[in-house]
């Protein structure tokens, strides 16, 4: 229901400030090879510890929806996808381009993205409430067993590497641990440091495991990019973006298809828009009768890829939002800066805190909107941005990443917690270790150990075992994790099915 509150949040100076900040800056960030959502909000959360919460998540995630669109722009001009979920736009992207057809794919592509992003914000304005209703029931067990449920996702966003994922998020519940032991009154692996005892602050861990980490990779052949990156000259740009409304009205079978695969691959924990864009292209290649013009300039693929990379952000959000787990990494990051400015994620979120909610909701939407609009205007200027030498923009990122992470508190504990986490992250990356599911097990670390230990106190003389046996949404939720331990299976088979990203040219360390 729209009321006032609401009206205020989401039409506040600060909201439409974030707004714009959101959507241009993550534009730029995404059309950035290698660098990506999930680094831009965990560079820009610090930013918003002065802003009220319904415009600083608004914000947030109207980078997370332009950054995976940004990626779009250098994809089809230079053949140089910004994020791996722009890699399937790549083909026949560049096609068009090659063809002198440059601008138009561009504007297909931006069109193609705020349909697509604004269809997933709508899927999640009607699916998320009802999601929400139900956890209403939940009490400590079936908290914990959420988080159980979380952390079972870790396997899906490790990558290839299954073993590799589910070390790093038992190194994150350890980390997740240290600290002071509410229920045992006692300090936990702090080695007497004061600091400490707070636990490890999440935004210096995240800005250090995202930012700080990518720049060291990147910073590696800084020496052979001192003259600047090359990239190739930006093609000739000349005609109208604005794809014709006999087309538009042509592809919208295929735009909402697309979209609604988009939806539920979002909804999917760690699926990630890259597997969501060449889902929606192999999809509308199937029903194509021009099946032979895919990979060489193929418009319908162009509209089935960016429409469906931008409705996983929506689709990501429905799970985040009702139940408190990511469907990306990105994602994530925002969990954090959601319980940083006090929301938790479930019915309250809807009920106390909805005039936030739904002021966050419908900012995404018209983040969508404002996405497109603001892509057709500075598509051909972000396309330059892309070339800056990492020599630039590497110090950049560094003096940023400090000076947030100081801000939180003002400690310079937090900048020593920042540069570990970053030299962690690095090494991490560099052995095939992902980061994600170190940031999910610190997320949801404390939030088992603490629903645990409640649990016991309610089953009381009753085994514990015997009591999540005898509640009938607890055996839901173990269903829902057995399930979830065999999904990385099906995500590797359907991984096979699709091309290599590294095949068109993607960074295969950015995130999403």
């Amino acid at each position: 229901m729209i009321t006032e509150q609401l009206i205020q949040n989401l039409f506040s100076l600060q909201s439409i400030i974030g707004l714009l900040v959101g959507v241009v800056g993550g534009i730029v960030i995404g059309a950035l090879p290698g660098l990506g959502a999930t680094m831009g909000i965990a560079l820009l959360i610090p930013f918003t510890f002065g802003m009220e919460p319904a415009a600083a998540i608004i914000m947030l995630t109207a980078l997370y929806t332009s950054a995976l669109y940004g990626g779009s722009i250098t994809a089809i001009l230079l053949h140089t996808p910004g994020t791996p979920a722009s890699a399937a736009t790549a083909l026949d992207g560049y096609a068009l381009t090659k063809q002198g057809k440059g601008l138009q794919a561009v504007g297909i592509s931006t069109v193609a993205s705020m349909i697509g992003g604004t269809i997933s914000g709508a899927a999640l304005l009607f699916l998320a409430p009802p999601l929400a209703t139900i956890s209403l029931k939940f009490n400590a067990p079936e908290y914990f067993l959420i988080a159980i449920f979380g952390l079972t996702i870790i396997g899906s966003l490790a990558g290839d590497n299954m073993l590799k994922g589910i070390i790093s998020g038992l190194i994150g519940m350890c980390i997740s641990f240290i600290g002071y032991d509410t229920v045992f009154g006692v300090a936990r692996y702090t080695y007497g440091v004061t600091a400490l005892e707070s636990g490890i602050q999440l935004v210096p861990a995240l800005i250090g495991l995202f930012s700080i980490s990518q720049v060291m990779i990147q910073a590696e052949g800084i020496r052979a990019m001192r003259k600047g990156t090359k990239v190739e000259p930006i093609p000739d740009l000349s005609g109208s973006p604005v794809p014709s409304l006999k087309e538009l009205i042509k592809e919208i079978p295929n735009l909402i298809r697309s979209s609604i695969i988009g939806i539920i691959v979002g909804i999917m924990p760690g699926a990630g828009g890259d597997i969501g864009g060449w889902m929606g292209y192999n999809e509308a290649k199937r029903f194509s009768k021009n099946k032979e013009l895919f990979g060489n300039g193929a418009r319908e693929g162009l509209w089935a890829s960016e429409s469906a990379n931008n409705a996983v952000t929506g689709g990501s959000l429905v799970p985040l939002l009702t139940l408190g787990i990511p469907g990306s990494s990105a994602a994530a990051v925002i969990m954090g800066a959601l319980m940083i400015h006090g929301l938790t994620p479930g019915y309250s979120l809807f009920s106390k805190q909805g005039d936030i909610t739904y002021a966050i909701i419908i900012g995404f939407m018209i983040a969508n909107i404002l996405m497109g609009i603001t892509g057709l205007l500075i598509a051909k200027s972000v396309a330059r941005v892309s070339g800056i030498s990492t020599s630039i923009l590497a110090p950049i990122i560094v003096v940023l990443s400090v000076v947030g992470a100081y801000a939180i508190n003002m400690s310079f504990v937090d900048v020593v917690v920042m540069a570990v986490f970053g030299i962690l992250g690095y090494f991490m990356r560099k052995t095939g270790f992902a980061t994600a599911p170190i940031t999910l097990a610190l997320i949801l670390g404390s939030m088992a150990e603490r629903n645990f230990h409640r649990a016991i106190v309610m089953s009381k003389d009753t085994s514990v075992l015997t009591y999540y046996l005898t509640r009938p949404i607890c055996l839901v939720l173990i269903v829902m994790i057995v399930i979830s331990l065999f999904a990385p299976v099906f995500m590797n088979k359907l991984n096979k099915k699709v091309p290599s990203v590294e095949s068109t040219g993607a960074d295969k360390n950015s995130d999403d």
